[in-house]
């Protein structure tokens, strides 16, 4: 009986030793570098009445080409954005896709910078103007990031 009480606390020991050393970096944040769960290179339209439509889940298109399949908000912010970075062209819907990220920085980590280390639910939208195409992230709120 002792045994098995000293091995149950030696495993106990070394799972929470494991957890305390955090992921790479301080506080066990660390530099995002893996892709969505769907990478852009695979992203396609298809004919989705609405982006948050039952049975949209992550790495699912979610716009048929038509930018009213992005949220207004979230189109608004784009082209908000695209104004800003002297972009003069409409922008063009290329697709949305519903995505989980594996952390903060909706798959567009910065070497050097660090994350929250949570699974996000956003979207990514793609678009073109002025024949530039341009990668828009979203987490949980209606600010874009463009990842570059």
């Amino acid at each position: 009986m002792r045994r098995a009480a000293v091995i149950a606390g030696a495993v106990l020991l070394l799972s929470l030793t494991a957890c305390a050393s955090g992921a790479p970096g301080e506080g066990g944040a660390v530099t995002e570098s893996t892709p969505p769960t769907q990478p852009a290179s695979t992203l396609y339209p298809s004919s989705s009445s609405s982006p948050l439509a039952p049975g949209i889940g992550p790495g699912q298109p979610v716009a048929s080409g038509d930018p009213t399949d992005v949220p207004p908000a979230r189109w608004d912010a784009i082209v908000a954005d695209l104004a800003e970075r002297g972009v003069t062209g409409e922008p063009e819907l290329v697709a949305a896709l519903a995505v989980t990220w594996s952390s903060g920085a909706l798959g567009c980590g910065k070497p050097g910078e660090t994350y929250t280390q949570a699974l996000v639910d956003g979207m990514q939208v793609i678009v073109t103007a002025d024949g530039t195409t341009y990668d828009y992230r979203f987490g949980q709120s209606d600010t874009p990031v463009l990842c570059t």
